[in-house]
């Protein structure tokens, strides 16, 4: 008798468990199946983070709405903010979401929508963001820099960033002082939002050494009269960047 209970118990178990992974996922299903909603989760699938205003655009609903829809999104973990200031930028909440939406794609047979920057091409390109640098060449350097190694995101939060013991020994070696930057009053490094792309570069006291190096080196000339910079031959070289 005492077996018979056991493998009851056992069974309702396993059948609980069940029945809440049905729930969550069902849940899920319902937050992806509204189509103002699906609209901007695809829209996000180009990798680009964007305001809820975009978005609303994109979704065909008003601001309010919208708000509605993402903060739904955001409770499924479909979605996560970055807070930048005045600035709220909308992403896809990581790449298990991507390949939800990439099967659910096939099976529709549709795409996504694709991001067009409207910024001028000289600022687009390489520019001055705060103290740290941004456009195409520092998203393409963030990207680099976390292939190497030499950065790593916060396991807790994903917009932090840390220097790896090789990307110290590197980045030292390139005339950075990892140590002395490391104990400075402010953020260390994280993924700042690039409003042209629509994709991280390196903020904090990392992103500004790193553009204090590249001014040193001559990797890049920042202009007189404006926040846009201008790399040079040799920095297109030592930075191995497209």
């Amino acid at each position: 008798m005492g077996i018979a209970l056991r493998r009851r118990f056992d069974y309702d178990r396993i059948v609980n468990v069940e029945d809440h992974a049905d729930l969550a996922a069902s849940n899920i299903a319902a937050a992806i199946g509204e189509p103002a909603r699906a609209r901007m989760l695809y829209c996000l699938m180009d990798g680009h983070a964007r305001t809820s205003t975009e978005l609303a655009i994109v979704a065909g609903v008003s601001p309010s709405t919208a708000s509605s829809h993402l903060n739904r999104l955001m409770t499924e973990r479909l979605i996560k903010v970055m807070v930048q200031g005045k600035h709220r930028y909308y992403q896809l909440y990581g790449r298990p979401v991507a390949r939800v939406l990439e099967g659910l794609a096939v099976l529709a047979g549709a795409g996504g929508s694709t991001f067009v920057a409207t910024t001028p091409n000289r600022l687009r390109a390489a520019r001055t963001c705060y103290d740290h640098m941004a456009g195409g060449i520092a998203v393409a350097l963030h990207d680099r820099l976390l292939a190497l190694g030499w950065l790593t995101a916060d396991a807790d939060d994903g917009s932090a960033y840390d220097v790896t013991a090789k990307g110290t020994k590197a980045l030292e070696a390139l005339g950075v002082d990892v140590t002395s930057t490391r104990l400075m009053r402010r953020r260390f490094a994280y993924a700042c939002v690039d409003w042209s792309e629509r994709r991280p570069h390196i903020g904090g006291a990392v992103g500004a050494a790193l553009l204090d190096l590249a001014l040193r080196k001559r990797w890049v000339e920042q202009d007189i009269d404006s926040r846009a910079l201008s790399v040079t031959q040799r920095g297109a070289r030592e930075l191995q960047l497209p």
